[in-house]
């Protein structure tokens, strides 16, 4: 080559983006114009909020959660705290529930979402990021368990759960002291378990049971990005692809809720070990900045005392109120039914059928190839040897105007298992147009093809 970018249009398989043309615009001025027509919804809407966000909405969620997740006990309002969307709210979630002299460590699966590393640095975590595999079941439990077990013999100060709680900040145990509402935990642990961000993997049944089980021994907070679960559909192209309208799995949440006596069982302490992070960013638009925590009354009482709300109010007061609108008439799911879960369906065969016909017989492999029911954003698979994701991207931005997400991209950050990600690949096709996605699949098996054929069969 000679250097020159050669004159292709640039496909960009590494944006996380939903298509321009998938965002429901319509739906959202309709629900706009409904909101700010009602004095009794727009006034509301324009002045500050409660705590805990706007209460129709909060009823709303509450209402929509129990049917998609099929729960026996209906979620209620008051387990539900309204958010400016699932970033936003982890730096909340920090903000209240971890304490960076008394939490010992954030433990995130790896691959993770590569956005998500800062938030924790802003805590004054840096340095205490530890990763955790995953397998084709989900995260590895066994090795979590004896990580927690070796950080719990080096900081031996406070191991009782709740201890922090009872602590005064004169003795240095926390930093921020014990406000009766707050409670400081241990250890963090963040997931992606539904069709996770980057590995598009999801967590078993088996292993989010041992995950609250984990959680509860080791007093960890288990904070889950459940923000691709409503985007879903066959593994394999049907002859007429259903609309799937509940979960495939029960969350974190639910089965913290529920499982071996609950959040109420006897010696807890009310707050739980799990909180589901919620987002209308894939479901409706980015834009909207709202979302919603769902945890025990306690946990999201505490929550919704965080100072950046309690002094102006939940965000996203007015977009919450659009946001009503949309549940309440039924437009939200009809847009997920009816356009997201279909195009991404589409885009997602579309993908696979390319990655099929040119990168497997090259080598590249895929993970939890036996699923019945795949969704989310992205597809993950790892180069065949000896190639290295670094340069295999390096080469399709050269040479066929291709960007890919790189392993290396989703690694812990500082943490020693980034090795383990030298060959794998993310691929989003949820944000190119559709009659890309094949082409760009297609360009990365040029390259990939080229390289190992090549004379350094490498580079």
């Amino acid at each position: 080559m000679n250097g020159q970018m050669p004159h292709k249009s640039l496909i960009n398989l590494l944006r996380g983006w939903p298509n321009q043309s998938l965002l429901p615009v319509n739906q959202i001025k309709a629900a706009a114009v409904a909101a700010l027509s009602d004095a009794s919804v727009s006034t509301p809407a324009l002045l500050y909020g409660p705590d805990t966000g706007y209460e129709p909405l909060r009823e709303s969620i509450a209402r929509w959660l129990s049917r998609f997740y099929q729960l026996e006990a209906a979620v209620g309002a008051k387990r539900i705290c309204i958010t400016g969307g699932a970033s936003q709210n982890l730096a909340c979630l920090l903000q209240v529930f971890s304490d960076p002299l008394y939490t010992r460590n954030v433990w995130l699966v790896s691959p993770t979402y590569f956005r998500v590393c800062p938030i924790f640095h802003d805590n004054a975590f840096r340095g205490r990021l530890r990763s955790v595999p995953e397998d084709e079941q989900g995260i590895d439990i066994d090795f979590l368990r004896q990580r927690l077990r070796e950080a719990d013999r080096k900081s031996p100060v406070g191991n009782e759960p709740g201890q922090a709680r009872h602590q005064s900040s004169a003795s240095l145990t926390t930093l921020k002291g014990p406000p009766p509402w707050r409670k400081i935990y241990r250890h963090i642990i963040y997931t992606v378990p539904t069709f996770s961000n980057p590995s598009s993997r999801t967590m078993s049944l088996a292993r989010r049971q041992e995950l609250v089980q984990v959680a509860r021994e080791h007093d960890a907070l288990v904070i889950t990005d459940d923000v691709y679960d409503q985007l879903q559909w066959p593994a394999r192209k049907p002859q007429n692809p259903p609309m799937l309208q509940h979960a495939i799995l029960p969350r974190v949440v639910d089965i913290d809720q529920g499982f071996e006596g609950g959040t109420e069982r006897r010696g807890a302490d009310g707050f739980g070990n799990a909180v589901s992070n919620g987002s209308f960013s894939k479901i409706a638009a980015p834009g909207t900045r709202c979302g919603w925590a769902e945890g025990t009354e306690r946990f999201i009482y505490a929550l919704s005392q965080c100072g950046s709300s309690a002094s102006g109010g939940a965000p996203s007061q007015m977009t919450s109120t659009f946001i009503t609108h949309l549940l309440d008439t039924g437009e939200l799911d009809h847009h997920i039914y009816t356009t997201l879960q279909p195009s991404y369906a589409r885009r997602y065969y579309s993908m696979m059928k390319a990655i099929e016909q040119h990168l497997l017989p090259l080598g590249v492999t895929l993970p939890q190839g036996d699923r019945e029911v795949v969704g989310g954003y992205f597809v993950w698979f790892a180069l065949p040897e000896p190639l290295l994701v670094n340069d295999v991207g390096r080469h399709a931005r050269e040479e066929e105007n291709l960007i890919i997400g790189e392993g290396p991209l989703f690694a812990v950050a500082g943490d020693e298992r980034t090795k383990d990600l030298e060959r794998q690949v993310r691929v989003c096709f949820s944000w190119e147009e559709e009659e890309k996605l094949a082409e760009g699949i297609a360009r990365l098996a040029t390259v990939i093809h080229r390289m190992l054929t090549g004379p350094s069969n490498g580079d």
